[in-house]
């Protein structure tokens, strides 16, 4: 098909577009009434629900010239996903709206409804309906609920003095992958699966796209972690420095990031790093403050055993609330900010 001959949403009613929509969305096992009605209907046994909601805008999360619906999709389900493990809930359904424009193809839209179904469907969250309209660029708001079952939530402010600080998932990969793509070294044709550690294009740098386009958050690491005795964990959304400092403000106590905990990352960053033509430290930074890795930050007792997934970065210190790194004022300042300049 070509580009003259696929169809664009303004060819199609909101109903139809919906008829394309719906089919291809997971329904999930706590669904009891699903898109169709006013509302949905989805079971909370636990007799508590967490709700979260983040939003995606084009040109400024995504770049439609790099990401197609699926990528934007899978995003949007993880960024919310992340946040209801992050509390060590287990996801069970989310809500979408969305704003198109009329030019918009419509396979742009069903591939944005596969790729919120191959987050979803994996971990039993259904996706039970949402809002549609037209606009000026496209814009994805999700609200995603999550079941404590039967679990106290896990909050940002339990950490304590003596605690060991542990992150699951990928650090800085995002980050690299964005610097490529916006240096127009690499397109998201490069992007693979390939282990992120491989010296070449189709392995790190390769991954790094990955990383960028559809992040890949540890979502059974939450609950997981709340069932070890994690006393405080949050959804590193906008780089490790920043989100640690949040930990360490709501819990009253200092974090100090161990250096030689992220060796593994920066080594994983160094292709794109040379790609870039930059070194070492800058690899360094895209671990410490990269964000939309989506992976997740936690303090345990020392004497636990960490959960799969979880790997020692730091230890929990007495007040004052602030990051460290090794001790000392981090060399890198930033982490994502809406709202910088």
């Amino acid at each position: 098909m070509t580009d003259a001959t696929r169809p664009l949403v303004r060819h199609l009613t909101e109903e139809e577009l919906l008829a394309r929509i719906f089919p291809l969305l997971p329904m999930g096992p706590a669904t009891l009434l699903g898109p169709g009605d006013d509302a949905a209907v989805v079971a909370a046994p636990d007799g508590r629900f967490v709700v979260t909601t983040d939003v995606l805008v084009e040109d400024r999360h995504f770049r439609r010239r790099w990401s197609a619906g699926d990528d934007v999709g899978a995003r949007a389900a993880t960024a919310n996903l992340a946040d209801v493990a992050a509390m060590g809930a287990r996801p069970t359904s989310l809500v979408v709206s969305l704003v198109v424009p009329g030019d918009l193809p419509v396979d742009w839209v069903t591939g944005l409804a596969r790729g919120l179904a191959d987050v979803c469907g994996p971990v039993g969250a259904g996706v039970v309906g949402g809002d549609l309209s037209g606009g000026d660029a496209v814009v994805v708001a999700v609200t995603a609920h999550g079941d404590l079952e039967g679990r106290e939530p896990v909050t940002r402010s339990g950490a304590r003095p003596g605690d060991v600080l542990a992150y699951a998932g990928h650090r800085g990969l995002s980050a690299a992958g964005l610097a490529l793509l916006d240096a127009g070294l690499v397109g998201p044709e490069d992007a693979t699966s390939a282990d992120p550690g491989a010296d070449d294009v189709s392995g790190g740098v390769g991954a790094c796209v990955a990383g960028y386009l559809r992040p890949e958050a540890p979502l059974a690491a939450g609950p997981e972690a709340a069932r070890s005795g994690t006393t405080a964990m949050l959804d590193v959304s906008d780089g490790l420095l920043r989100d640690a400092g949040r930990l360490a403000r709501a819990s009253g106590v200092g974090v100090d990031i161990e250096r030689d905990a992220l060796a593994g990352d920066v080594d994983r960053l160094l292709p794109a790093a040379r790609a870039l033509g930059v070194g070492r430290e800058a690899a360094l930074a895209w671990a410490l403050t990269g964000g939309e890795d989506h992976g997740l930050l936690a303090a345990f007792p020392s004497d636990v055993v960490l959960p799969e997934g979880f790997r020692r970065v730091g230890r929990v210190l007495p007040g004052p609330a602030g990051v460290t790194v090794d001790g000392q004022e981090p060399a890198v300042r930033g982490g994502w900010d809406h709202f910088a300049g």
